[in-house]
């Protein structure tokens, strides 16, 4: 069984590295394979077939849930629920909301936005409304997050807000006894009275009620690097233990009873099954808490009747349902941490001799995980704890057996008797806050947390086998050479620039800028992209990631052209992670903490024969903020690249007027993301570009760039990209010719 559902899984997976769907002549052809190979008996064949069709039978079926592209920012007249919790901040609420009428036809399911809403929003409400659509979309780079694939997981097929918010009508709204949701939601209102610390809370939130929206970047980032985020995600470990605890109570106590029909171990499993169904229902059954409520409900179903099995075709059939039941799972990291969670912990403690004493158990336990999920924490994040084994040994027993029962205590008694419940959540907050101290410390440990390029799937896959020897029983000769194996997670080559090469990266930030120059030594950002909030942050979630993918732990130079948001909104997360030998900037006022120089017209340098020139601002400003933009050429003798912040008409024609002769570049970054007071058409002609690039969202609702604009681009026979429809865009002057790459054709999904 473990072959042929791992086969039925590859299956499924390698239909989610197609660009574009199958046709039908390819699933005719696959239909047709399948059955000559279960005919001659390949069944493993056979099986892979299988898992390919399944999943290209239901991505069409999604697929065909996203949004009409001609129904986008059109306003719709819909009817449906909230089906989700709110997420809640002061400008807006956002949910899920599953469409039962409409005027079109629209997807079954919407994630919507009502900014500043003059009701109570919550789960269970029945609206109707009139609604402004789009498709899903999101920026797409290199080893940054996948916003689309994201939505795609989840069957969500638009996103949009609320439109004439005074016409909206509620039609009808459950109680807690109708929704799961509602309950759930009627229980966050109750934590909320709390009078325990905003931090303790938000844990205490994920861990009951499988709500982390309110953990804030700063607990995130200390889990991360202790390895310890996994015990906020109420999944196998918290289910598996709340059903052990039903199951241990349920058997004793049955146990003192007289004689009855059925026996202690059926009616303990029949007990800790409907513990763990109702935790489930209080995460609302999020894709996790499926997964292990699947396994678990296989493991004790075993017990129910009685019947022996082995664990890996449990963990095997487990794997089967899930595929089964939702293909897409495999697009979540979650899913390929919990299956090979369990797996390798059947691996190490099944079927061996000897006996180990508990603590040993445990030791090695959280040694065990914190190795064996490696491979797959670099291929998906790019980083990995150092100290992890260490922090799970205090953190996973202290969360597991203390916190994540007094929590669900708590939660009862805030219900059955509100004035017990102060002593209880204040026990708690005094634990909480002592952990984390703990786990704060342990962060500022040197070398707490690694950070490599992405790995191959191809090294990725060696590693595994590696942990495979590495943690084989005793006795298997030369075991420990499986650390050779593990190697080339460590050391994964990235081309580089050669001498006199420039390779200029222009990301993905939405409606913003941010760009990455490098030359064969160094390496230099201009712009950073916008910050909305702690998880919106451009610079934390776009471009340390791709500074991390290509092997960039100090900048040389951080230049910052102004002070809009857009371009400079992301520079603390930038140089708080990646220091920079020299900061530049037409505003160090802004940025006096990091030692910030002005950029002025004039300076140059050059970095492995690729010359260096500021162009703008000149010493006497602009009284425009944008015009004052810092403007940079980067020249090499294979072509020249110009970037030139947000400079506006008057910039523009200095620009001419002081280097008339010196602005010919192949490549141009649009002024103003191409607006309609930038890129005058004698600035175009003098500059005369090949190509020219746009940092704009698709759509903005700016409308940039501007159609006089795009006339303009034509008429000098320029051809121009848009990074909200490209993705982040690569260009690579060398000897052999300027090489353009768009990340969205080169690495986008049937999603994107």
């Amino acid at each position: 069984m473990p072959i042929s559902v791992l086969s039925f899984f590859f299956g499924v997976l390698c239909l989610q590295q197609w660009s574009s769907l199958p046709s039908e002549f390819i699933l005719l052809s696959a239909c047709g394979l399948s059955i000559t190979s279960w005919y001659f008996s390949y069944r493993r064949i056979t099986y892979f077939l299988l898992g390919f069709l399944w999943a290209s039978l239901l991505a069409i079926y999604y697929s065909n849930q996203i949004l009409a592209p001609e129904l986008q920012a059109k306003e719709l007249l819909v009817q449906g629920e909230i089906i989700s919790l709110t997420n809640t901040n002061k400008r807006r609420v956002r949910f899920d909301f599953s469409v039962t009428k409409s005027t079109v036809l629209l997807p079954d399911k919407l994630r919507l936005s009502w900014y500043y809403p003059q009701r109570i929003i919550k789960p269970g409400q029945k609206w109707q409304f009139w609604v402004k659509l789009k498709k899903p979309h999101g920026t797409l780079n290199p080893a940054a997050f996948d916003y689309e694939k994201w939505l795609y997981a989840k069957h969500i097929g638009a996103t949009g807000y609320i439109r004439k918010p005074e016409t909206a009508e509620l039609l009808a709204e459950k109680n807690h006894y109708q929704s799961i949701d509602v309950f759930r939601y009627e229980l966050l209102n109750l934590l909320e009275s709390l009078t325990i610390s905003q931090e303790t809370l938000a844990l205490v939130k994920a861990l009951t009620i499988g709500d982390k929206s309110q953990i804030s970047l700063a607990q995130w980032q200390v889990m991360a690097k202790t390895g310890t985020n996994h015990l906020m995600a109420i999944s196998g470990l918290h289910i598996g233990l709340i059903a052990a605890m039903v199951y241990g109570l349920s058997f004793a106590l049955w146990l003192r009873l007289p004689a009855h029909l059925y026996s202690a171990p059926q009616i303990a499993a029949s007990t800790a099954w409907l513990a763990a169904l109702f935790y489930a229902a209080l995460a609302g059954f999020s894709i996790p808490t499926q997964r292990a409520l699947i396994m678990l409900s296989l493991l004790l179903l075993t017990l129910l009747l009685k019947r022996q099995s082995k664990p890996i075709n449990v963990l095997s059939l487990a794997l089967l349902i899930v595929l089964c039941i939702d293909p897409l799972s495999v697009l979540s990291i979650g899913f390929y941490l919990s299956f090979l969670a369990v797996f390798f912990i059947l691996y190490v403690f099944s079927a061996r001799l000897g006996l180990e004493s508990s603590w040993r158990s445990a030791i090695k336990l959280h040694f065990l995980m914190a190795v064996a999920l490696l491979p797959v924490l670099f291929l998906f994040f790019q980083a990995g704890s150092v100290i992890a084994p260490l922090a799970n040994i205090i953190a996973v027993p202290v969360v597991s057996f203390i916190l994540l029962p007094l929590s669900l205590l708590g939660l009862v008694l805030l219900v059955l008797a509100p004035s017990m419940v102060d002593y209880v959540f204040i026990l708690i907050d005094t634990i909480f806050s002592t952990l984390w101290q703990f786990l704060s410390y342990l962060t500022e440990l040197p070398f707490s947390s690694i950070i490599v390029p992405e790995p191959s799937l191809l090294s990725v896959g060696v590693a595994m086998l590696g942990l495979l020897i590495i943690l084989a029983p005793r006795g298997i000769p030369a075991k420990y050479l499986g650390f050779v194996l593990l190697l080339p997670l460590f050391f994964t080559k990235i081309e580089k620039p050669i001498q006199g090469d420039v390779w200029l990266t222009l990301l993905d930030v939405g409606q913003g800028l941010a760009t990455v120059v490098e030359t064969k030594n160094h390496s230099l950002v201009f712009d950073v992209g916008a910050r909305f909030s702690n998880k919106m942050d451009m610079g934390k979630n776009i471009v340390l990631p791709f500074l991390h993918s290509r092997q960039i732990q100090r900048l040389d130079s951080l230049i910052i052209s102004h002070a809009d948001n857009d371009h400079i909104g992301g520079a603390k997360a930038v140089l708080n992670t990646i220091p920079s030998d020299i900061v530049l900037t037409s505003v160090p006022e802004e940025l006096v903490e990091y030692q910030a120089s002005p950029c002025l017209a004039g300076q140059q340098w050059v970095w492995d024969d690729v010359e260096f020139t500021m162009l703008s601002p000149p010493e006497t400003s602009f009284l425009d903020e944008n015009n004052n933009s810092c403007v940079l050429k980067v020249k090499t003798q294979w072509g020249s690249v110009l970037l030139t912040g947000d400079i506006e008409k008057e910039a523009e024609r200095a620009l001419v007027r002081n280097y008339a002769n010196e602005l010919a570049a192949k490549v141009l970054i649009a002024p103003h993301h191409g607006s309609k007071t930038s890129s005058t058409l004698l600035f175009l002609q003098k500059v005369s570009p090949e190509i020219i690039l746009i940092p704009a969202g698709a759509p903005n609702r700016f409308g940039f760039p501007h159609k006089a604009v795009r006339g303009r681009y034509d008429a000098i026979g320029a051809k121009s990209l848009i990074t909200g429809k490209e993705g982040a865009i690569s260009i690579k002057l060398r000897e052999s010719g300027m090489q353009l790459q768009k990340y969205r054709d080169m690495m986008g999904k049937y999603w994107n």
